[in-house]
């Protein structure tokens, strides 16, 4: 029972595409958080380290995870290829192309806005980078103290364990200063980005919802279509490696039938399934084809044939058994 729920929700995911995003979206936004709470951060404690520390570890995490966000996402490289591939018999919509580019932004900015939000409540990052530019005249422990020993001071702050910080309550003023405008600017961009997220879903529908409806659909177009041609073009692999071996093993027909891989009818079937393309140049050809000349988006006129087919494949008015003697003949080239 639990292995056919399983398989049922794993059978859900892999045709929905969409989906499977957002399913990536979530884990990239729980590993940022695991990775945070993970890491040993160690505040150099030093002029000039402290900021360059504590701003890149709040934002050069943030843009590996982005860069992660788009290599992870499917769709970014469907929405490269259809942004640059040639005009062909298929006009290219910019709307489709924008509408997948928003998408893909969106969910590849979720973990690094997590990361940043969580980094700013936490505190430690923008003490560590902003300890040694608060005006120590602000803290009446380093009232008595000349401005090089506040420095020295205030750039140790971060550091709990050094012995001239350690029991200093100028120290934890300075670190609850720090932290409690780091909290406030985390709390500030959360509550943001929620209002944008509440505002884009309810102010969606005030738009031009038919325009939406139509990028929505042809990007899962252009995302199903790019599978069913991999897919189809795995198959016809798979049979054609299979004719290869046939002909390569011709001398060993005995063995081969005995093996089974010869079986009636499979051999005839096969070459039908490979629909005439049965060499090198003319494999290389379709895929030349198919990237510079995509069909056009019309599908009501039955007989329409593809440029390939039609140079190699009978009529439609032949007989069949002349249709299957060329066949044949175009097959064992």
């Amino acid at each position: 029972m639990g292995m056919d729920r399983f398989r049922m929700i794993f059978q859900y995911f892999q045709s929905n595409s969409e989906s499977v995003m957002n399913g990536i979206c979530g884990l990239l936004a729980l590993a940022s958080v695991k990775i945070y709470t993970c890491l040993d951060f160690s505040c150099p404690c030093l002029p000039h380290y402290n900021m360059a520390y504590g701003l890149g570890i709040m934002f050069v995490p943030p843009i590996a995870l982005f860069l992660c966000g788009l290599i992870l996402n499917r769709q970014s490289l469907v929405m490269m290829e259809e942004w640059r591939r040639p005009q062909g018999h298929r006009r290219k919509d910019l709307a489709v192309i924008r509408y997948m580019c928003c998408s893909i932004m969106q969910r590849a900015m979720v973990a690094p806005a997590v990361w940043i939000v969580v980094t700013l409540l936490d505190g430690k990052c923008l003490i560590c980078a902003f300890s040694s530019s608060v005006d120590p005249r602000k803290f009446v422990g380093f009232a008595n103290a000349t401005l090089a020993q506040a420095q020295e001071m205030l750039t140790r702050v971060p550091c709990k364990e050094d012995e001239l910080m350690r029991n200093s309550t100028s120290r934890r003023a300075v670190s609850r200063y720090l932290r409690c405008w780091s909290q406030a600017l985390g709390w500030s961009i959360l509550l943001i980005l929620i209002i944008a997220v509440f505002l884009a879903r309810w102010l969606t529908p005030c738009f031009n919802q038919a325009a939406l409806l139509q990028a929505r659909h042809w990007s899962n177009y252009i995302d199903i279509e790019q599978k069913i041609f991999e897919e189809t073009c795995c198959e016809h692999s798979r049979l054609f490696a299979h004719q290869c071996i046939l002909h390569f093993f011709e001398s060993m027909r005995k063995e081969i039938r005995q093996h089974s891989f010869d079986l009636p009818g499979e051999k005839e079937r096969e070459e039908d399934l490979l629909r005439g393309i049965t060499d090198h140049s003319q494999v290389n050809k379709l895929l030349k084809m198919w990237y510079y000349e995509k069909p056009p988006l019309d599908v009501s006129q039955a007989t329409h044939r593809h440029p390939l087919e039609q140079e190699r494949s009978p009529p439609p008015w032949a007989g069949s058994c002349s249709a299957r003697s060329k066949f044949t003949q175009h097959t064992h080239m």
